[in-house]
């Protein structure tokens, strides 16, 4: 089945959201989708990133579709159960486990928020999906 342009919009995709710095130190947001490669774009402010990126899909499907290359369809996270074996050297351990304890959380919150925080990871925003603006 083909689709619309704007039937692809509605679609499910995800939008990746990034804070950047540039070399004379302007602070600014990075957009893409993932699932279509090179469909990028950035902004001043996090909704200035995301609305020009769902300008630059609308863009990418659109000569997707005029040169007849295929599509391809919003990733699902079907299949993260959301848990993981992690093995540590047990003085690692020891020293997550004592942190832990001073700041009054569990293990398991300590070392999921500091790989979030690596990682970047906003709940509330990634992913973001691209359709229902």
């Amino acid at each position: 089945m083909t689709r619309t342009l704007e039937e692809y919009l509605e679609l499910p995709y995800h939008i990746s959201l990034v804070h950047s710095r540039d070399d004379d130190g302007h602070d600014g947001w990075v957009a893409d989708i993932p699932e279509l490669p090179g469909c990028i774009s950035q902004g001043e402010t996090p909704d200035e990133a995301v609305a020009s990126v769902r300008d630059a899909m609308a863009g990418w499907i659109s000569v997707a579709l005029e040169d007849g290359r295929e599509i391809p369809e919003p990733r699902t996270d079907v299949g993260y159960s959301g848990k993981l074996l992690l093995r540590m050297p047990p003085s690692l351990h020891a020293t997550l486990a004592h942190q832990a304890e001073c700041e009054g959380v569990s293990l398991n919150l300590l070392i999921t928020t500091a790989l979030a925080r690596e990682a970047g990871y906003r709940e509330a925003r990634d992913p973001v999906p691209a359709h229902g603006a």
